[in-house]
């Protein structure tokens, strides 16, 4: 977007730190064993991965994935989540898919996700939380010093779980950034992006019908968001159209 952000931490930190969080959070929750779900997660992200790609080249901005390694990972759990870390690490929680209803409502969940990581909006709150809790210390220095605050700020940046003691939501400003770029991927990836307006007022339903999922305390869902993504729309249907002639 040319915005200008707070980058505390170096992007081979950040990726480092990101592959070894992706494979302990593997080894801790279980992977779903329905293969038709996994096989659909896996499809959608390999699609909207090469939409990624293909949007960075057009860019001049292929550097920036230069050293991703895309995964894509169906976990078994009633919550209602999903994030990406930094280098293309992706995690669906099957609670979510009720919501998604099919490969375009995943594709909507995914591109805005892939969007916040490819933005690098989780380290602009990383670094946002590393001033907060430690005072502005360097990433290795925090992870030495304190492990167990640095390992908690690191899940609340990227939206992993209720457990941790600090919730750091997006802002407004990566919220917009994140629905634009998002609804662009899933277009140019062959989906249609209108239907992200009826799974934001899906999301905004189930956040009615009691506590609101992990999803919405990072992801606000509320009329302007889904105003705004209406109004993003014609921009998102022009790569749509090129996806689909």
């Amino acid at each position: 977007t040319g915005r200008k952000q707070l980058a505390l931490i170096p992007s081979s930190t950040m990726l480092s730190m990101s592959f070894q969080q992706y494979d302990a959070f593997l080894e801790e929750n279980k992977l779903s064993t329905n293969q038709e779900q996994t096989r659909m997660v896996k499809r959608v992200g390999h699609n909207i991965q090469k939409a990624v790609e293909q949007y960075m080249a057009d860019n001049n901005r292929s550097e920036a994935l230069k050293d991703y390694h895309w995964e894509f990972n169906l976990v078994e759990s009633s919550e209602v989540n999903a994030w990406c870390m930094p280098g293309g690490k992706v995690v669906i929680y099957s609670g979510i898919l009720p919501i998604t209803q099919d490969e375009a409502g995943l594709a909507v969940v995914m591109g805005h996700e892939i969007a916040h990581a490819v933005a690098r909006h989780g380290d602009e709150r990383m670094s946002q939380g590393l001033l907060v809790q430690t005072g502005g210390l360097a990433l290795s220095t925090a992870l030495a010093t304190k492990p167990e605050t640095t390992r908690q700020l690191w899940m609340a940046a990227f939206g992993l779980g209720a457990s941790v003691g600090v919730m750091l939501p997006y802002s407004r400003l990566h919220e917009n950034e994140a629905d634009r770029l998002g609804l662009i991927f899933m277009a140019m990836a062959g989906y249609d992006p209108r239907v992200a307006v009826e799974f934001w007022k899906r999301m905004s339903q189930e956040k009615k019908g009691g506590a609101p999922p992990e999803f919405l305390s990072t992801h606000p869902a509320d009329e302007t968001r889904i105003q705004n993504i209406t109004a993003r729309l014609p921009e998102a249907m022009k790569y749509y159209r090129k996806a689909d002639g």
